[in-house]
């Protein structure tokens, strides 16, 4: 079978408040704005190789536009279109900045994806250019700015299901899933097109609100990176969420914080890397540290919350019993 996808490409987010969000991710997190067209603000992280990284879009909440895969071809574009079709949903095609002919539906559970094989690549000119021929760009001078986008989590009310259909239809790899200990509920799966752990993960949204995103993550080569970037963005009024610590699937560094609008931004490193073709994802429990590594502490509620907001308790709060979200939420109180 055709492998369908390569990589992340960009993800494109609403915020109420454009300017600040935008100044916000140029002053605080070090990427650099590219553009202005049609209302959007396109910002790029200094390592990555096209012309951009993530748009910033004006809308009533912080929201997920759509997050945005290349192709392998120009043909696995045009296959990737037709399976989405033959599994009965209608996309369409489009005219993409910087990014030529593309194909954007949205998926079964409500989220807006884009598929492209085209690129413009970023090539720095004067001062901004590398003495590194392989950089796009010399690194940025805001300490522990992100090399690269890393990955989307979207929030879905079936995690299994959303992994089966991605699968099935777009060829992603599934990884690996946590499964509540006290009960047979998926709670968070991890996909991927390459070699990562995932540049996808789903949560349980227990809301009555499709498309969600959790939260998505840039990279930085180095754990001191991470650590300066969280002291970077303490130090300048930006509290860190959850983390620094190390997740238990994938085994990245990672920290968690928000932007103006609210969206909750992760930056990561380290993990491992996964070549296996015939990889069995396997079935993790919160109690053996899906989330927290060392299995020393809980996962904070507010990482529960999903965007844009639902009305009333949000994410996996609403619909749950409090039994569950007790074992999700502080899984160490009983099997420490």
């Amino acid at each position: 079978m055709i492998k369908l996808l390569s990589h992340l490409s960009y993800v494109a987010i609403t915020t109420p408040d454009v300017e600040a969000s935008v100044e916000f991710y140029k002053t605080q997190v070090g990427l650099t704005e590219v553009a202005r067209e049609d209302d959007r603000v396109y910002l790029r992280c200094w390592g990555d190789y096209y012309s951009y990284s993530v748009v910033v879009i004006e809308g009533p909440e912080p929201a997920l536009e759509t997050m945005a895969w290349r192709t392998t071809s120009a043909e696995a574009l045009e296959e990737a279109a037709k399976r989405i079709e033959a599994a009965g949903i209608q996309g369409e095609w489009f005219d993409g900045y910087k990014i030529g002919r593309a194909y954007r539906f949205t998926g079964p559970y409500g989220h807006r994806m884009t598929l492209h094989w085209d690129v413009t690549r970023h090539q720095a000119q004067g001062d901004t250019a590398s003495i590194y021929p392989d950089r796009p760009e010399k690194r940025s001078k805001v300490a522990g700015a992100p090399r690269q986008l890393d990955h989307v989590t979207i929030a879905a009310s079936d995690v299994d299901g959303f992994v089966n259909w991605y699968v099935d239809v777009l060829g992603f790899r599934f990884m690996a899933r946590t499964v509540l200990d006290e009960a047979p509920i998926s709670v968070f799966s991890v996909l991927t097109t390459n070699e990562k752990s995932h540049d996808l993960g789903i949560v349980l949204d227990s809301s009555s609100v499709a498309g969600r995103i959790n939260h998505y993550a840039f990279w930085v080569d180095t754990r001191e990176e991470l650590l300066i970037a969280a002291d970077t963005l303490m130090e300048n009024g930006t509290p860190m969420e959850y983390g620094p610590n190390i997740h238990g699937i994938g085994e990245q560094t990672f920290l968690y914080y928000r932007e103006p609008s609210t969206m909750r931004i992760e930056l990561n490193t380290g993990g491992y890397r996964n070549y296996v073709p015939d990889w069995e994802a396997q079935t993790w429990r919160p109690s053996q540290g899906s989330s927290n590594f060392y299995r020393n502490g809980s996962m904070p509620m507010s990482m529960t919350e999903s965007f844009p907001p639902a009305d009333g308790p949000s994410a996996t709060e609403e619909g749950v019993p409090d039994e569950i979200k007790d074992l999700l939420l502080n899984p160490y109180t009983q099997h420490g």
